[in-house]
Formats: C-alpha cells, structure tokens, sequence
C-alpha cells in the first residue's frame, strides 16, 4: 500500500524545539550549586589567599622557589603565573563548609587562634592563626587523610610578604612512602 508523505514545510523548527526541550530536561536535572553568603564562623581562607592571590598577581614578584622530593631538591628563582593554584591547597583546607559548621573547637589566646577538628576523619585537623590587630602574621594548617590505599600527611605554612611552606608525607600501600616539600621565599 502507498501512503502519501507531506513534505515537512517546518522540519528545522520541530527539530529546534525538540533540542530545545531535551536541554532544558538536562538542565532541570543537574543541581543548583550556590555559596552561601551566610555570615562565616571561622577565619575565612579561602577568602584571605584569594585576595592575597589577586595582590601577588598584580605585584609578580621574584620568589625563591625550593622543590624537594625524597631528600633530593632544586631552587629556583621564578616568577608565579598562576597565584592561585600555588595556593590551591590552603584555599581547599577552608573549614567555613555548612556541614562542618559546629565540627571545628576554637580557642583564643596572645593574638593567636587555634581551630582543632572535633572529628578525627575531617581532612583539616587544625589550623593556627596569629595576628597582630588585623594583620594576619603567620597560618600554619594541618591536613590529614587515609584510607585503605593510603595515608596523607600536610602542614602548610604561611608567612605574609615572607615565606609559605608545604610539607607532605604520602603513604601508599605497595609503593612506600614519599616526602615532598615545596617553599617559597618571597
């Protein structure tokens, strides 16, 4: 039997239509993510080196950079193009999460402030900060992380205008242990 097919006068428009609502179907599914603008509980990190960041971007000064890895190490002095990702682990070691709201003991005594983790599994176990009035004087922030593959150990330090440090310790099942340390000397 024959049947007779009408030429499709708006075929581009249907299929316009059709794309059109399988993006908006994708869309509606993915999750809105949005940052709170709540009022923060701890000394904001990621917040302090992404300003911190912007003002190194502009000033590009010549730092002196130390990279070592099981006992061996290379200095340079270099120029940082990227501030951000050289500060890349002290802004992920922020503890202002909504789920960690009440996870974090503060203490506070001669200018310094000590966030101690209440929960031993929290990736940041403890941040120090001393300040003297605003002006941040040093932040040293201890990271812990393991698992059944591995166990990482991380103390990062930071002297404004002067120095910051980044001490690792990694623990891999079957391959050992590796020590990195990455300093710059500003």
């Amino acid at each position: 039997m024959y049947w007779y097919k009408q030429p499709l006068k708006h075929k581009n428009f249907y299929t316009a239509i059709a794309l059109g609502a399988i993006a908006a179907f994708i869309a509606s599914c993915r999750p809105e993510i949005k940052e709170t603008k709540a009022e923060q509980k701890y000394f904001d990190l990621k917040g302090y080196f992404r300003a911190y960041s912007a003002r190194l971007s502009i000033k590009h000064p010549l730092i002196t950079k130390t990279v070592m890895h099981n006992g061996e190490s290379q200095t340079k002095k270099v120029y940082i193009d990227n501030w951000g990702r050289e500060f890349e682990l002290f802004e992920n070691s922020d503890i202002n999460k909504p789920a960690w709201r009440d996870s974090y003991e503060t203490r506070s005594a001669n200018d310094q402030t000590i966030y101690q983790s209440k929960d031993p599994d929290l990736k940041t176990t403890r941040i120090v900060i001393k300040k003297t009035g605003d002006r941040v004087n040093y932040i040293l922030i201890y990271n812990h992380t393991k698992n059944l593959l591995y166990e990482n150990v991380e103390k990062l330090s930071y002297f404004p205008d002067s120095a910051y440090q980044i001490d690792r310790t990694q623990t891999v099942r079957l391959l050992g242990k590796n020590v990195y340390s990455v300093k710059g000397v500003f």
